[in-house]
């Protein structure tokens, strides 16, 4: 049995984790955070009846018997989060955004001095890990490229986590040249978007979009776009984030990328 603390535990994804913990015969939920519902039962703070674990404001307060943090918070605690657990020994499964690469870096040199193992995903979804596969795959053969990323217009942060793992991980397979260097560019430069890993990302914030990620490879007289689209519930993040759950505790350092854990690619 795996023990699992959900930090993030009645967000919208996290309350969508959290059950899936408790439906599920091989994890137990030891631990809840969520600082808008300190104090109260976690099965209650859900809406349902009480299941004799408390819903702790912190993190550094909610280790005690866990094996593997989940956390699906927010941008501006995350990497405390996970430092903190990594520090306690535990592994951990990272759904937030809002992590930069050196920020993973930092993390992954934490996490192999602790022994640990550390799966970041910018986005839990099967569907999404098998475009990032194929976009991977293509890399190497179509190095132009630009990334577009479609989030809701409350969304916080920008790029979303899941663009801003795509392009940080095609900067690490291939660079993708510009006919014009963005700082040459006549008018307003910032209007081609932010380079990240090399690539350019171009963030859209509207209503209607929940996370949408595209990457447009292109060459002479031909394109090619790869595009994941998530609907309005958490429900295809469930499935990635416990098969993370499941095999974190096999792997020592960061990971990045649901596809990396499913198929070994890089």
């Amino acid at each position: 049995m795996i023990g699992v603390g959900v930090a993030g535990a009645t967000g919208w994804t996290g309350q969508a984790i959290t059950r899936a913990v408790l439906a599920a015969d091989d994890l137990a939920l030891v631990s809840a955070v969520a600082r808008s519902a300190e104090g109260q039962d976690v099965g209650v703070a859900l809406g349902g009846e009480p299941l004799g674990v408390l819903v702790r404001r912190r993190v550094s307060e909610a280790l005690d018997g866990v094996d593997v943090l989940v956390d699906y918070t927010a941008p501006g605690v995350v990497k405390e989060n996970c430092l903190t657990a990594i520090g306690r020994g535990v592994h951990v499964v990272i759904g937030t955004s809002g992590l930069s690469a050196a920020d993973f870096d930092e993390l992954d040199v934490a996490a192999r001095a602790a022994g640990v193992g550390v799966v970041a995903a910018g986005n839990f979804s099967l569907t999404a890990a098998m475009a990032a596969a194929a976009a991977l795959l293509v890399a190497p053969f179509l190095p132009q490229r630009e990334v577009i990323d479609y989030a809701s217009a409350t969304k916080p942060d920008a790029p979303s986590g899941t663009a801003r793992e795509l392009a940080e991980r095609l900067g690490a397979v291939a660079p993708s040249p510009l006919a014009v260097p963005v700082a040459e560019t006549v008018g307003h430069p910032e209007a081609r978007g932010a380079t990240i890993g090399g690539t350019q990302v171009h963030s859209l914030r509207l209503p209607s979009f929940v996370v949408s990620t595209e990457v447009v490879f292109a060459q002479q007289d031909e394109r090619l776009s790869i595009r994941h689209d998530a609907g309005p519930t958490a429900v295809p993040y469930v499935a990635g984030t416990l098969l993370a759950v499941r095999a974190v505790a096999t792997t020592v350092g960061v990971t990045r990328g649901l596809d990396t854990l499913l198929l070994g690619s890089r």
